[in-house]
């Protein structure tokens, strides 16, 4: 014989009400109001059969503190490293504009900017028809290179920035060509140069040994507005 079910307490919760809260005790817990009606009904004395809510509610509060707190220093870490990031990339910029010659334009990328920007090598790759040796960081290279070593051959549009960690012994540009001769570059940060009307594409190639330094994910704004400061430089010598 099936054996009755127990009659419910009388004032307690029962029907939809009671399944919903036994399903998503979440609903409780979150909501502000009903939680400091549980704890002031906590304190009430002679209640043997009320849960310790004060207890209950500290908990939930000290989770969402500690959340918070985790929030706040991811926020703070962000800031100070976008801050830093921009002063790189101003720093940088003033020491090109500073050249007086496209020569010496040249020789400050390997020897002032690249330590600026925290990179070991600096390519800038030019396409022509008639591709021809050319001293480091000045490459030439044929026409249609920039968007085939970008995109590693998949084609499709060309991002103005792309960023990527290099397959292991592949040093890209910076090390096929003995730009760099001993390094093992793991990331690489690849600037596409619009250098004007009625010239080819070019390149900005900025190879880090560090793989972590550049890789798919990361903001572009800042490197974005350096490669438009670049480009226009380059115009200006060009011309």
């Amino acid at each position: 014989m099936a054996q009755a079910s127990a009659a419910p307490t009388p004032g307690a919760i029962t029907g939809d009400v009671r399944r919903r809260i036994l399903s998503d005790p979440e609903i409780v817990l979150s909501d502000p109001a009903l939680m400091r009606a549980l704890v002031e009904r906590s304190e009430t004395p002679g209640e043997g059969n009320v849960i310790d809510m004060r207890g209950l509610a500290m908990q939930r509060l000290e989770e969402r503190l500690a959340r918070l707190e985790e929030t706040h220093r991811s926020v703070i870490a962000a800031a100070y490293e976008n801050l830093a990031g921009t002063g790189l990339i101003h720093r940088a910029i003033l020491r090109l504009l500073d050249a007086t010659t496209f020569d010496a334009f040249l020789a400050d990328l390997s020897l002032h900017v690249a330590p600026l920007l925290r990179v070991e090598s600096i390519v800038l790759a030019i396409e022509t028809d008639a591709p021809a040796d050319m001293a480091p960081p000045l490459r030439a290279v044929p026409r249609g290179f920039v968007g085939e070593y970008v995109t590693r051959g998949r084609g499709g549009p060309l991002r103005q920035v792309t960023l990527r960690q290099l397959p292991e012994g592949d040093d890209g540009l910076h090390g096929a060509g003995g730009f760099e001769d001993g390094h093992a570059f793991c990331s690489e940060a690849c600037l596409a140069l619009d250098l004007g009307e009625d010239r080819l594409p070019a390149l900005l190639a900025l190879g880090c040994e560090d793989p972590h330094q550049f890789k798919p994910g990361q903001g572009t704004d800042l490197l974005a507005f350096f490669a438009g400061v670049f480009e226009r430089a380059v115009r200006r010598w060009l011309d």
